[in-house]
């Protein structure tokens, strides 16, 4: 009985020094882990940190700009129809467009030199929307094309086609429809 008795303590000490070492080689394994998974939320913070002061570099960026840009309207100039002469669904320049184009550059090369002119093509709503688009566009090319012939550097002059999205008149009869095919002239300083 004594011998069972001994053997039962021995076996008993042999599961607990199992346990022990196996409790020992956990605690080693968790330990690593845990350092690998510390240095890769470290790397991740510190990503994070630089994203989030790009992002607030962006944003720093951005609100300067707008502050620069208000204020800085000059004045805009409206071509319709009627002044441009634009032939119905075409983007050609007629004489009369052109001496008004003439003194608008003149004016900007005397007077404002240092501007900004956005050219902004309008169609009336009579054609497919894509096709509108197109012809605005043509349209303010048209205008950029001839101004930048006149002196005005290309850098300085930009064009945006809004189509028949921003009327000024109601599409529903001739006068109207005439009243939205035009292109307007913005000077920012």
């Amino acid at each position: 009985m004594i011998q069972r008795g001994s053997n039962v303590m021995i076996a008993g000490a042999m599961l607990l020094g199992v346990v022990s070492l196996g409790g020992c080689a956990t605690k080693k394994y968790v330990n690593e882990q845990v350092g690998v998974v510390s240095t890769r939320v470290a790397d991740h913070d510190a990503r994070l940190a630089g994203l989030d002061a790009s992002t607030r570099q962006a944003m720093e960026r951005a609100d300067a700009a707008g502050k620069l840009a208000e204020g800085k309207f000059v004045y805009s100039m409206v071509l319709s129809d009627d002044s441009l002469k634009f032939p119905a669904s075409k983007a050609n320049l007629s004489p009369e467009t052109q001496a008004r184009l003439d003194a608008f550059a003149s004016k900007l090369k005397t007077e404002n030199k240092n501007v900004y002119v956005e050219v902004q093509g309008h169609t009336d709503a009579s054609g497919s929307k894509e096709g509108n688009y197109r012809l605005g566009a043509e349209r303010a090319e048209a205008v950029r094309r001839y101004l930048n012939l006149q002196g005005v550097p290309l850098n300085r002059i930009g064009t945006i086609s809004y189509g028949a999205d921003a009327p000024v008149a109601p599409n529903t009869n001739r006068a109207g429809r005439q009243a939205n095919r035009r292109v307007v002239l913005i000077v920012l300083s």
